[in-house]
């Protein structure tokens, strides 16, 4: 194998975040209690939706970033209903 140069950084410009924030949370909510790994690659991809809002404007998603971590903790707890319903509000708020 040969490595020319790291992958080149998808920073998505502009509003594109938000359809991309929100096509990975879909993804979250689907596999959120799939057994074989599928809490933890929807944690996962809450993180880094969270942190890619938070990077990109805190102000501005400081309330979408507060329920992606209520999010998180209902998920862990296995309260999966709870966090699909907060999931839900959360795309709400990206609309």
């Amino acid at each position: 194998m040969e490595v020319l140069h790291p992958k080149k950084l998808e920073t998505h410009l502009g509003d594109s975040i938000v359809g991309w924030a929100r096509a990975q949370l879909e993804i979250a909510r689907q596999i959120l209690d799939n057994p074989g790994g599928g809490l933890l690659f929807a944690t996962q991809t809450i993180g880094q939706v969270k942190s890619g809002l938070q990077e990109r404007d805190a102000a501005r998603w400081g309330d979408v970033v507060a329920l992606l971590d209520r999010v998180e903790d209902a998920a862990v707890r296995r309260e999966f209903d709870t966090a699909r319903g907060l999931l839900d509000d959360v795309v709400t708020k990206l609309s």
